[in-house]
């Protein structure tokens, strides 16, 4: 059996009263995408938040591997564990640039076949040169997702990766997500509003309903159960 890589305990965030997330657990095994599915304000975008200490849980924790995230400084936190937003924040200039950003934080060059390599696993060969202001929506989400790679994670959080993103260019980032999960054997936890989507790219779903796990089971199941709901 593979490995847990991730592991949330009981994590809790209550801002001015109100719980945002409650009591959540839950573990990722090495080379699993877990979905984090549920209704708008469920609370998604607020754990992975707090998975990645953007956000500080009034309780509980995070366990990377069998270390407890709040004995790692922030900066090898966020390198360990990247995580990509629903829109493509890169820096003006050229693709390279954006990739040799993270590790020329810790002194390390990143070769020019390094980059190449990157974004061959994007689909984005030759683009080393491109400036970021001509690439379209898809192709900046995937230079984002090279650019987290570039930092060697061992877990990926993804809010919503392809939430402002055509049908085509969506297909072409899950494909990515898969294909990364599959090579590099990381742990992904992916907030989707759609069910089909996690259908599509996780092993299992997790269902979140104001803030707290309604369920954690395989994405078909989670599906069936949300529409009969809805």
């Amino acid at each position: 059996m593979n490995s847990v890589v991730l592991q949330a305990d009981r994590l809790t965030r209550t801002v001015s009263g109100r719980t945002i997330v409650g009591d959540v657990s839950f573990e990722v095994f090495h080379g699993e995408l877990l979905a984090v599915t549920g209704s708008s304000g469920a609370g998604k975008t607020s754990l992975l938040r707090l998975i990645n200490r953007l956000d500080e849980p009034s309780s509980g924790t995070v366990w990377l591997h069998e270390t407890g995230y709040r004995s790692l400084p922030p900066r090898e936190l966020r390198r360990r564990v990247g995580m990509i937003m629903q829109r493509a924040y890169l820096f003006p200039g050229a693709v390279a640039d954006n990739l040799r950003f993270g590790p020329a934080q810790r002194a390390e060059t990143l070769a020019d076949n390094e980059i190449s390599e990157l974004l061959a696993g994007v689909g984005l060969s030759g683009y080393e040169h491109r400036d970021v202001s001509t690439l379209s929506g898809g192709e900046a989400q995937r230079v984002s997702f090279a650019r987290a790679l570039a930092n060697r994670p061992e877990v990926l959080l993804l809010d919503e990766p392809t939430s402002s993103l055509d049908e085509a260019a969506s297909r072409q980032v899950e494909s990515v997500i898969t294909g990364a999960i599959r090579e590099r054997g990381l742990a992904c936890v992916m907030v989707t509003h759609d069910p089909e989507q996690a259908v599509r790219v996780a092993s299992r779903a997790l269902l979140l309903k104001a803030g707290r796990v309604a369920a954690i089971d395989t994405p078909e199941r989670i599906r069936d159960a949300q529409r009969a709901h809805s």
